[in-house]
């Protein structure tokens, strides 16, 4: 943590209670990743269905029924993205900036990007029926959009990622190094097979519904033969979760593990595996009764996603902690500083030129306020003196694990700066008045 920034922070409290802020961000957040997964894994099955049209005609006219739910589920997600934004730029502002900020000029070109991914997905819907004798055309629309969409994630996770290590900060120079973090790529994979598996549910339903016309939108498909087709994509992309999960959380940096983190995770896997065992059970079932387990299937999803969702949250505040320890220390030190200056400024103290290492170290960490004779926010070096005299080791101490006295401020702690320097620091201390005589 020595070579992380840690810049001072703005000390405003924030308008509403930090708990609730995180348990809004968790489901505002799941929900809006909801419409997403629709919207880059609708865009996906649309171009693969589309190709495999070139070959089996049922599948063209799936590949367009699945390209027009796309331009909805895109404005839904545009739509409650603007939640999620809000409260992690709330809860997490200084992380959020900088990583952004680290990220360059790859964070910068996320809206043009999606602006012309959406572009796509209306042109690939609005010209399918006029581009019936162009289809490679038209299939390279899809596939362009497909590209675009798998691209974007990969930006915002490189960037929602890099906010939970401080310490790599100074080792990230644009977004390719910011892909150098170990977690990146199988986070990265982990939520791709989680995007095809929910929105294959989403398809079973979509498409199995009471309402939905079949035979007309769908010709050359049964029902039961559309939910085993995405009965079984869900099945097999969660088997590769079940393989990318837990090498993602193998890769996470350990100072943000806890037992809380662990929990949150085996809960989700043990509702994950019942979600398996439902679904097979589905592919397994007799046409009459396809369909039986389906809300039971999506009640264990949705579970799972909840408790990987807080096991997520629990992670980042553990990584985050101890940066932002330091950002608290760093602001109340900066408040102090300029408590301090202007007290200096009203007495008419100057500071005394730097003689030592000792004394420089003073001039910068303590003397804001500490003064020689006069009483700033903390005592002054004469009253110092009369209790540490002949003791500079008791100073560091002291200056490592501060405690009240006197009813006025805590100290902060300055432990950070080592022994050596606290030692040279005690040391001028105690000898700055004899120097001064």
């Amino acid at each position: 943590m020595n070579q992380t920034p840690i810049p001072h922070d703005i000390g405003l409290q924030l308008p509403i209670n930090v708990t609730f802020l995180h348990i809004v961000l968790v489901f505002v957040f799941l929900l809006h990743i909801l419409f997403v997964n629709f919207m880059v894994a609708g865009t996906t099955f649309a171009f693969i269905f589309q190709v495999i049209g070139l070959f089996k005609k049922k599948y063209d006219k799936l590949a367009y029924e699945i390209s027009s739910t796309v331009t909805v589920n895109k404005s839904l997600a545009i739509v409650l993205g603007v939640g999620p934004l809000l409260a992690i730029n709330l809860g997490y502002t200084l992380y959020f900036y900088s990583s952004t900020a680290l990220t360059g000029i790859a964070w910068l070109m996320v809206i043009p990007l999606v602006t012309l991914a959406f572009l796509l997905t209306y042109l690939h819907k609005y010209t399918w029926e006029k581009l019936e004798n162009h289809k490679l055309f038209s299939i390279a629309i899809g596939f362009t959009s497909t590209v675009l969409f798998w691209l974007i994630p990969f930006i915002f996770l490189a960037n929602v990622n890099l906010m939970l290590f401080p310490s790599q900060w100074p080792k990230v120079s644009g977004f390719l190094s910011s892909l150098l973090i170990p977690n990146v790529i199988p986070r990265y994979f982990h939520f791709m097979t989680a995007t095809m598996a929910v929105t294959s549910l989403f398809a079973v339903g979509w498409f199995g519904r009471k309402k939905y016309n079949l035979k007309e939108n769908l010709a050359g498909f049964t029902k039961a033969e559309i939910k085993k087709l995405f009965y079984s994509i869900a099945f097999i992309t969660t088997c590769f979760q079940f393989f990318i999960g837990p090498l993602t959380l193998l890769t996470l940096p350990v100072h943000g593990i806890s037992l809380n983190v662990y929990l949150f995770f085996i809960f989700g896997l043990l509702f994950a595996i019942l979600f398996m065992i439902l679904v097979w059970r589905e592919l397994r079932s007799e046409k009459a009764l396809l369909g039986k387990h389906f809300w039971g299937i999506i009640i264990l999803l949705t579970v799972t996603v909840i408790c990987m969702g807080f096991g997520r949250h629990e992670y980042r505040e553990r990584a985050v902690t101890p940066h932002r320890m330091l950002v608290e220390q760093k602001t109340q030190n900066f408040y102090w500083q300029a408590e301090a200056a202007q007290t200096r400024e009203r007495l008419g103290i100057s500071t005394a030129p730097k003689k030592s290492p000792g004394e420089a170290a003073f001039e910068t960490n303590c003397s804001v306020c500490h003064a020689k004779e006069s009483v700033l926010v903390g005592p002054s070096l004469v009253e110092i003196n009369e209790i540490y005299q002949d003791y500079p080791e008791g100073i560091v101490e002291w200056s490592k694990a501060p405690e009240v006295k006197r009813g006025g401020p805590v100290m902060p702690p300055f432990k950070h700066l080592g022994d050596e320097t606290l030692l040279e620091i005690a040391n001028y201390m105690l000898s700055a008045l004899d120097e001064q005589e």
